[in-house]
């Protein structure tokens, strides 16, 4: 089995801890696009009685409005339709990427899900961290909202602070974790078909049967990622 590895560039702009994964670069524009493409089919020529696309993306958006009406209130909520949409669709196309196949060109992998990479979910975690203590003072106030750091008591106020860094590990890594998994034990399927352990067949069928699941787990985790943001966000808006 040959070994292959990500195509980096070291010491960008002369900087020497600063790398760049010029595979992670070309997935999160091409995941851009099809998320682009699918928002604009989606959006053209609406129709009373969808059709086509239409259909797909008014669903996605009637899912993702209940999934922000199960952790805040709508008038709250709805200011954070578009992020929670953006998040689930680049999430969820991002995840089938990788399941679809895999492009690898002189022992270096190219083309694989972006979510993947725990670079790629850690700042994507970040993101959603700094944006729900970003409109958590907008919304609620400087005052009012560190006091809840303090409440009920005040000695809980390390305690909170640790929970906010176990929430961006913990949604970041949940993601990388579950998508790296699955891209590992396709890989290993595609080697035992091609060297003839299991015979093409008996290594076809598992393959393709892993495929379909590792679509289903990639549905299930852009839902818990974008479930999981509303609720982060929710805590730091909402009074209650």
């Amino acid at each position: 089995m040959n070994e292959t590895s990500a195509p980096i560039i070291e010491g960008l702009f002369g900087i020497p801890w600063l790398s760049v994964n010029l595979a992670n670069v070309l997935m999160i524009i091409v995941t851009f696009i099809v998320v682009l493409v699918l928002s604009i089919l989606g959006a053209r020529n609406l129709q009373m009685k969808p059709t086509g696309v239409q259909v797909v993306m008014e669903m996605i958006l009637d899912f993702v409005k209940g999934i922000i009406n199960d952790t805040m209130d709508w008038k709250t909520g709805r200011l954070f339709l578009p992020l929670a949409i953006t998040l689930f669709l680049f999430i969820l196309v991002g995840n089938t990427l990788g399941v679809i196949t895999t492009i690898i060109v002189n022992d270096q992998v190219w083309w694989t899900s972006p979510t993947a990479d725990p670079v790629i979910t850690l700042t994507l975690s970040t993101t959603i961290i700094l944006l729900s203590h970003y409109y958590g003072l907008k919304l609620r106030g400087t005052k009012h909202y560190f006091k809840s750091y303090i409440t009920p008591v005040w000695y809980l106020f390390p305690i909170k602070l640790v929970e906010e860094f176990a929430n961006t590990l913990t949604l970041g890594l949940r993601l990388f974790g579950n998508i790296f998994a699955g891209g590992v034990l396709l890989t290993l399927l595609v080697q035992l078909t091609k060297s003839g352990i299991l015979g093409f067949i008996g290594g076809a069928v598992p393959f393709i049967v892993w495929q379909g699941f590792s679509i289903f787990i990639g549905a299930i985790q852009a839902f818990i990622f974008t479930m999981l943001s509303m609720v982060y966000i929710s805590h730091k808006v909402s009074d209650h």
